[in-house]
């Protein structure tokens, strides 16, 4: 069963869509920024509950620093000082995070609304149209965001992408998730699973140096569930910079195209268990080390530091200064391609 319901904003009406399937369990979708706002899913004993991030008013989702539930472009994660070479030409885009480029900077795609293309049945289609010059991205560039929300709790995303001129692409979700309940507090007590062996170590200011690096034998390790905040204040270089995790994993056997389980979150307080499938190759891990100070939440109350963590399947970051990385190069005659699914289950 699908619904809608239309919210003013200063920018133009945001449309809230809510899918609900034949167990009841629901999704609720905004067209800014092809948003996820609510996932309710059912805990080890039947009960729902609302397990993503979110705020109380929808407007609030503009320039938000968390970037909550939205799906960041053009170009995810960070750029290195805002600077590109796409074609053998140099672009400057905006500096948004330290020295950096971040999430496609200040007017990136997660503070646009979407055109809702198709909401019928159990999917909704949005899409956005970036001007050439946009943020300094050349090309015009149009993304879609394909959600389909199944009777088995998946909630399926497919990210596409065509432009008219040589440009760079990269595009996530970038949804907190605390299993216990959006505002249970404290997520650190979750477990996760990662299929990475390697990790993308950075600089201060969260930039890759460039190498793939082992994680065995440290903080960074999630070969082997455990706890998220088993290791999280560790004397660590990535730990410390961050204030906690914010780095992306290179996944193991990764094949463009082929889609693989990537992670496994598990809540054993409430036997809710989040298992994520991609074909993107890499990971972000994000701890919501910077989530204090966020506007109000659905239950009225601002979140606090690590009260979520973010799961983002994408490419790596600054790819289009690091040859050695995957291309993120996007060329007229092209579709950029990638999928990300969300599945909801229980432990017990």
């Amino acid at each position: 069963m699908l619904s809608t319901k239309t919210v003013p904003s200063p920018k133009g009406d945001i449309t809230l869509i809510t899918i609900a399937n034949a167990s009841g369990a629901s999704v609720m979708l905004s067209t800014l920024g092809a948003g996820i706002v609510e996932v309710n899913v059912p805990d080890a004993d039947g009960k729902l509950a609302d397990v993503v991030l979110g705020y109380a008013n929808p407007v609030d989702y503009f320039a938000d620093g968390p970037c909550a539930g939205k799906c960041p472009g053009r170009y995810a994660n960070r750029i290195a000082k805002g600077r590109l070479e796409v074609s053998g030409k140099t672009y400057n885009l905006p500096i948004n995070n330290g020295p950096n480029h971040l999430h496609g900077g200040p007017e990136g795609f997660q503070n646009q609304i979407w055109t809702l293309v198709k909401a019928e049945g159990d999917t909704v289609v949005m899409s956005y149209t970036a001007a050439d010059g946009e943020q300094g991205y050349p090309g015009k560039l149009t993304a879609t965001a394909t959600y389909t929300w199944t009777d088995a709790n998946e909630l399926k995303l497919t990210l596409t992408a065509t432009t008219d001129a040589d440009t760079v692409v990269n595009l996530t979700n970038h949804a907190y998730w605390n299993l216990s309940g959006h505002s249970a507090g404290s997520v650190l007590a979750h477990k996760l699973w990662l299929k990475a062996s390697q990790y993308l170590p950075t600089d201060d200011t969260l930039i890759p140096e460039g190498v793939l690096v082992p994680v065995a034998g440290s903080p960074m390790d999630f070969t082997t569930a455990k706890a998220l905040g088993d290791d999280i204040k560790a004397e660590f270089p990535a730990l410390v910079y961050g204030k906690g995790y914010d780095n992306c994993y290179a996944i193991d056997s990764y094949v463009p195209g082929k889609m693989q389980t990537v992670a496994i979150l598990t809540d054993e307080a409430s036997g809710r268990v989040l298992t994520v499938d991609t074909d993107q190759p890499g990971v972000q891990i994000y701890t919501g080390n910077w989530l204090a100070g966020s506007p109000v939440n659905k239950a009225g109350r601002p979140y606090e530091d690590y009260d979520g963590v973010a799961i983002e399947c994408q490419d790596f970051p600054n790819s289009p200064n690091t040859p050695a990385f995957p291309s993120t190069a996007l060329h007229p005659g092209e579709e950029y391609k990638r999928h990300i699914t969300f599945k909801f289950s229980t432990i017990r």
